[in-house]
């Protein structure tokens, strides 16, 4: 069969877009289907696939494969891509629209300055929330989150190095560690050795954070299932939220990734808004054995 789609980006993390609403997408193999799609050499290319699929409890649904085929919960660029395919075909009239996904119902909505505003609930922070295997946490320290509610500043040891890590879950689990200089350190050394550490039964995404000023953090993302990419919405917001806990900055940053800015803003109410661009790169199709 032969599938249109449509390639998107958000700040460089790039995206295959395939519409279920109007195309059946019904008996696809999705996790080797997304291998072949996002391999950027045999395939389309790309970070991750998105399903654009009917929900019943909201205006839309969104399901998300990584380039390993594995399925997510959750990824702020994409669903910010999605909502711009969404107004730019006609699918809704909403200002502010409802999105179906693992990670519950997410708000986007259009911004004055022609960039999406995406509510992202709220950050949890709970070692069962993100989620952190305590059992294999030194007591003390599993003690420490129990009680706190929080895994904060965490000595994970790895290779050579200790690691401070502070955990969030954005939908999607989050360790946040800051260093003094993210430009040239090792990510994808670091990276995928933290992502299936058995801290985390689940893996986990991976953000190295370098703090600018208080209003401004820069931030390179190991993603877990599609290793390092040039933007992640959900790490930005993670990595928002644990530099704000650490008093190191505001609860409105500016985050600089390697493909553009993101500005996150954690009321005090506790939600989380995300704002940032998206955009359609090319339109095509492609046969499906």
């Amino acid at each position: 069969m032969t599938l249109p789609f449509t390639k998107m980006q958000g700040t460089g993390n790039d995206f295959v877009l395939l519409d279920g609403l109007s195309n059946n997408l019904e008996g696809l193999h999705l996790e080797e289907m997304s291998k072949k799609l996002l391999d950027r050499r045999f395939g389309i290319g790309a970070d991750q696939l998105l399903l654009l699929l009917p929900s019943g409890k909201a205006d839309f649904r969104m399901r998300i494969f990584n380039a390993d085929g594995s399925e997510v919960e959750m990824c702020g660029n994409g669903i910010r891509c999605l909502a711009k395919y969404i107004w730019t075909k006609g699918l809704s009239p909403k200002e502010v629209l409802q999105i179906e996904t693992q990670a519950g119902i997410i708000k986007p909505a259009k911004d004055e300055n022609g960039l999406i505003r995406v509510d992202m609930g709220r950050p949890r922070l709970g070692p069962a929330d993100v989620p952190v295997d305590l059992r294999n946490m030194e007591p003390q320290d599993a003690m420490s989150a129990t009680l706190s509610g929080k895994v904060e500043d965490y000595p994970l040891k790895v290779d050579d190095r200790e690691f401070k890590i502070t955990c969030v879950s954005m939908g999607n689990p989050h360790a946040v560690i800051f260093v003094d200089y993210v430009e040239d350190f090792p990510v994808r050394h670091y990276g995928p050795i933290i992502e299936t550490h058995p801290l985390f039964p689940e893996r986990t995404n991976v953000e190295f954070v370098q703090i600018i000023n208080r209003e401004e953090i820069k931030m390179r993302v190991w993603e877990r299932g599609s290793g390092e990419t040039l933007a992640c919405g959900t790490g930005a917001s993670a990595s928002a939220v644990a530099a704000s806990l650490k008093g190191l900055t505001e609860r409105r940053v500016k985050v600089r990734l390697l493909g553009g800015e993101l500005i996150i803003d954690w009321k005090e109410n506790g939600n989380l808004y995300m704002t940032g661009p998206a955009e359609e790169v090319f339109t095509g199709e492609i046969d499906i054995p």
